[in-house]
């Protein structure tokens, strides 16, 4: 019988650290967090009757809009993160809410494995006798799909899968006659003649069964001058007007070569001829040296207004150091001038303004926060839901982030994976909207065997983490740790602190300078952990991809580390 005991004990044991290490962390909780924008483009006070470029500052690319119900709806590329696909609604182009999330349930899609930059790529609304289409890519997840809805926010269909079309950017097209086409980026119809040799197919497609039909063609091959060996044409919409169809797509890629371009058709198949005054955006051409430069600018889509005003929304950038932006693609809007036929968003060697003049039907103050502009928010976690500008990296498989389990507070319960995951990490992001900004928020300490605190994250190889550990007794230790690309992450500074309660974290962001803080509530207030950091470890140029930096609250679980 002693034996029978002794054995049941050492098996019983052996399996002790798996169960300790199976057991969830301790939640740490997060009682609030501000951003604060400063940024010198913001400056100047807006003249009667004008509204901000951006429209939506921070990371908002690919947009996409319609002209529905008497107001407008816009969508642009989530990429990885999630909810995805958001959708937003204004009545004047100028001030946009997001009212929803195509992709908003787990159960749509699967991210894991992929860096942030892929999954859906440009998304296109429709609106048509009734239902709203969305079109886009999964990209290296599942590829074309159309979801549908008949509310913009929601709830909106599971993908409907479109196998027979490779490629990329999809759009719809609605004709007079009821016929509904689909156009696309893919590989050109022969061998690619150089790097980015692409072209634009069309082909109809039945929506009741969400089925291509008929020939498939290419509308334009390469670009407006294949002789120069044109790259990405990319982004295409088609629309009808006074009898001549428009082709509009971007062409240069999405970098300061970016560009649209536009053609036109009598008939609907082409052939379509190019405008002899192509591009009708672009700022490559202005000198690198401006003050406050807009770069990147393209991937355009057109909207008629009210009075018959014509207006487009497109991506660009604002840099620093003439390549580094850290604020990602953004969603810009210009009017629309018709010359000769043609439509034009910018003149050549013009400057797209931070400051424009709004549409005729524009009512009130074109007080934008916090969509853009200079302002200070500050979530108190309060409300039953999160807002719609929290975003997750990847699809998440188990609920970390709660506001239940504590009222008025943010509960995130520690997850193992790391921020270079290509999982889901415990880490919940806003979008840095601003050349110059402070995060900051005040937290809980975190149990034992668990680090937490505020991340600024570029994707899964470029990020901060200024983190705090209990280190026994009311002592914790604030640290900052680094990935910048190198395959390793570093630690670049520690510091050990009296921490009986709470304690505070803040970044603070100046172009390609950050800064990192804490106070411990020790009546010193913000002491500094590290300063004059490399904020280009944050910038698109350098890490790569198609997003912009997120900042946010993250919590990590160590324990398992610890017990190796």
């Amino acid at each position: 019988m002693m034996r029978l005991l002794l054995t049941s004990l050492l098996v019983l044991s052996s399996f002790l650290p798996q169960a300790w290490a199976a057991a969830p962390a301790p939640p740490v909780y997060f009682d609030w967090f501000e951003y604060r924008g400063r940024d010198a483009a913001f400056d100047a006070p807006l003249p009667a009757g004008h509204y901000r470029n951006p429209i939506l500052a921070g990371f908002h690319a690919d947009p996409s809009v319609v002209a529905a119900n008497g107001r407008f709806y816009l969508v642009n590329s989530s990429f990885t993160y999630f909810p995805g696909i958001p959708v937003f609604e204004s009545v004047d182009l100028v001030h946009w809410k997001q009212i929803g999330n195509v992709i908003d349930r787990p159960s749509q899609l699967d991210f894991d494995g992929l860096g942030v930059s892929r999954g859906i790529f440009a998304p296109a609304i429709s609106y048509h006798d009734g239902m709203f289409y969305v079109v886009t890519t999964a990209v290296d997840s599942g590829g074309n799909f159309i979801a549908t809805a008949r509310d913009p926010a929601g709830p909106w269909s599971d993908p409907h899968w479109l196998p027979g079309i490779d490629g990329i950017d999809p759009s719809l097209f609605f004709d007079n006659d009821g016929t509904v086409y689909l156009l696309n980026n893919d590989v050109p119809p022969g061998p690619p003649r150089y790097e980015g040799h692409r072209a634009i197919w069309m082909q109809q497609i039945d929506l009741e069964r969400f089925t291509p039909v008929g020939p498939r063609r290419v509308l334009v091959d390469g670009g407006v001058e294949p002789a120069r060996n044109p790259i990405w044409i990319e982004g295409p919409h088609l629309y009808r007007r006074d009898g001549w169809y428009y082709l509009s797509d971007a062409e240069g890629g999405t970098g300061p070569q970016h560009s649209q371009v536009v053609l036109r058709s009598r008939g609907v198949w082409g052939p379509y001829v190019p405008y002899a005054g192509n591009p009708i955006l672009t700022q490559r051409d202005l000198p690198d040296g401006r003050p406050l430069p807009i770069t990147n600018a393209g991937h355009a889509d057109l909207v008629e207004g009210p009075d018959g005003s014509w207006w487009a929304v497109f991506l660009a950038s604002r840099n620093y150091d003439i390549r580094h932006y850290n604020t990602g693609r953004e969603t810009y809007l210009l009017p629309v001038q018709w010359q000769d036929g043609w439509p034009v968003i910018l003149p050549a060697n013009q400057a797209i303004p931070y400051a424009a003049r709004a549409p005729s039907w524009m009512q009130g103050e074109a007080s934008q926060a916090p969509s853009t502009g200079n302002f200070t928010e500050r979530d108190e976690f309060d409300t039953p839901t999160l807002g719609s500008g929290w975003l997750r990296v990847r699809v998440p498989k188990q609920p970390w982030a709660d506001l239940r389990e504590r009222p008025g507070a943010l509960a995130v319960h520690p997850l193992a994976e790391n921020l270079d995951t290509l999982r889901s990490p415990a880490f919940l992001g806003r979008r840095q909207q601003h050349l110059r900004f402070e995060a900051s928020t005040d937290m809980t300490r975190p149990a034992a065997g668990v680090a937490a605190g505020l991340a600024a994250f570029q994707n899964e190889t470029h990020w901060y983490f200024l983190g705090v550990r209990s280190v026994g007794g009311d002592h914790v230790a604030v640290f900052l740790e680094a990935r910048d690309g190198s395959g390793a992450t570093r630690t670049l500074a520690t510091r050990e602190a009296m921490a009986s309660g709470s304690l505070r974290l803040k970044i603070a962001g100046d172009e390609g300078r950050y800064a990192f803080a804490f106070d411990t509530g020790d009546g010193r207030g913000w002491q500094s952990l590290v300063g004059n950091v490399d904020g280009t470890v944050l910038s698109t140029d350098r890490a790569g991809g198609f997003v912009g930096a997120l900042l946010g609250p993250f919590a990590r679980d160590e324990r398992a580390l610890r017990s190796k």
